[in-house]
């Protein structure tokens, strides 16, 4: 399983080079893009088509060339083969019919974020939660729930839907975010910002609707409800057990001047607290 360059050529580690250099078939998600990466390294080698929607039934071809000998590399079109990629159904295969999965790892969108993202006092946890759900509903119940969480979360998104996520993603207040657009390739962008001025952000410029991007929610410890008096804490209690949880935070807000995106962590504990105890 290698790992290939999320942009730049420069990026292809040695002991790649080397394997491919090596094996007898390149299994690929696009041979296509394939063939043009390896010939940019002076490779010339047979071609498998394996992606999301032949994967199973290309596996047992991979899976017969091995049994006769061969050796075999997978690659996906950018960074590593089975993260938000194809690649793993083929190891599970793989490994169930008796052979060998060797990773060689490399670029990551991932990691080369995280490695800028400047989360002081990160204690090194974090949740790869990839991309987020296409459906609204479901996308906004999970960022509640990443609300909820107090580790850094990693998300990717796609340039169709970038803003819709960003629209999501301002209910986290001032939660900070740092955007990762086109990482390692010519017009690479990372800037850090509150989460809800994310929105805002996009419409800065029409580029920034393009390309591919990496986003890290930085971590945040969950509010502690003595950081709230008394009333404010009735207030916000009267309002979820008539409102949903994002309108019952905006108003609590504007009634008693408390910040939004404290409230928002508060309002999630409670009613989580009070769940556990129904």
């Amino acid at each position: 399983m290698v790992a290939t360059p999320i942009g730049n050529l420069a990026d292809i580690a040695l002991r790649a080079l080397h394997v491919l250099s090596l094996v007898d078939t390149v299994a690929c998600e696009d041979t296509r893009h394939t063939a043009s990466l390896l010939q940019g390294y002076g490779l010339h080698k047979p071609l498998l088509a394996l992606h999301e929607h032949n994967e199973a039934e290309a596996a047992q071809t991979v899976i017969q060339r091995l049994r006769d000998g061969q050796r075999v590399a997978y690659v996906s079109d950018a960074g590593t083969p089975g993260v938000s990629d194809p690649g793993a159904r083929l190891c599970a295969a793989v490994v169930a019919a008796g052979h060998r999965c060797v990773p060689l790892p490399g670029a990551s969108s991932i990691t080369a974020l995280m490695s800028v993202a400047g989360t002081g006092g990160h204690d090194g946890r974090f949740v790869f939660t990839g991309f987020l759900s296409p459906k609204a509903a479901e996308r906004q119940r999970e960022v509640q729930a990443i609300a909820a969480d107090d580790r850094a979360c990693v998300l990717l998104e796609a340039p169709h839907r970038i803003e819709a996520l960003a629209k999501d993603l301002a209910a986290l207040g001032d939660r900070p975010l740092t955007v990762g657009r086109e990482l390692t390739k010519q017009f690479e962008e990372i800037a850090q910002m509150p989460a809800a001025g994310f929105p805002a952000w996009l419409q800065g410029g029409a580029h920034r609707t393009r390309g591919e991007f990496v986003l890290l929610v930085h971590p945040q410890a969950a509010a502690n409800s003595d950081a709230f008096d008394a009333n404010t804490l009735r207030t916000l209690d009267l309002l979820l057990a008539e409102l949903p949880v994002k309108t019952a935070v905006k108003l609590c807000a504007d009634i008693t001047g408390a910040p939004r995106n404290a409230l928002y962590q508060a309002a999630l504990a409670r009613r989580q607290a009070g769940a556990e105890e129904d």
